[in-house]
């Protein structure tokens, strides 16, 4: 019985001791990474609209719906927006900046895991570059990728989707 209490003792000393470590790492680590996530995103907004020296988020239930991209003298030059898709094997986020008229500017993938060498090839130049000057009502000739449809679909269906969004709130204000 005693061994029992011993051994009780010493298991709860090192939870003790190994979580404490893990609060104290926390609480040393999480400034840096909320810092750099916030660095890499303002940097990826900055490659959606690269003219913008500032951006605006706009909340909507607590989230953020899009950014308003300013240039240095304040003014409106356009909008980002993010929107996310169920691939084959991943959810698929995609931003993308959009000019004044709504048109798209430049498209990013921020984060995706799917297949390599098929699905994966979202991020290529060539499909996202398909997007550059397109509107949310004509994604015309926006080709999908042979044999990474679903992937493709993950990318073109919720980023139309996001820019009707936008437009229809644009047009209420």
């Amino acid at each position: 019985m005693k061994e029992i209490v011993k051994y009780g003792f010493t298991l709860g000393l090192i939870c003790f001791i190994s979580s404490s470590v893990l609060v104290a790492v926390h609480a040393v680590t999480a400034p840096k990474i909320s810092q750099a996530r916030e660095k890499g995103e303002q940097a990826a907004l900055k490659e959606a609209l690269p003219d913008c020296v500032d951006f605006k988020a706009c909340m909507e239930d607590g989230k953020i719906s899009y950014y308003r991209g300013v240039d240095s003298s304040g003014n409106l030059k356009g909008f980002v927006v993010i929107s996310s898709g169920k691939g084959y094997s991943s959810d698929i986020q995609v931003m993308a900046g959009l000019n004044t008229n709504l048109e798209i500017i430049n498209v990013k993938i921020l984060s995706q895991d799917e297949t390599p060498g098929l699905g994966s090839r979202v991020t290529s130049p060539e499909f996202l570059g398909q997007f550059k000057g397109k509107v949310a009502d004509n994604f015309e000739g926006v080709q999908a990728i042979s044999g990474a449809t679903i992937s493709s679909n993950a990318v073109i269906k919720p980023l139309k989707e996001k820019i009707a969004n936008l437009k229809e709130k644009l047009q209420a204000k």
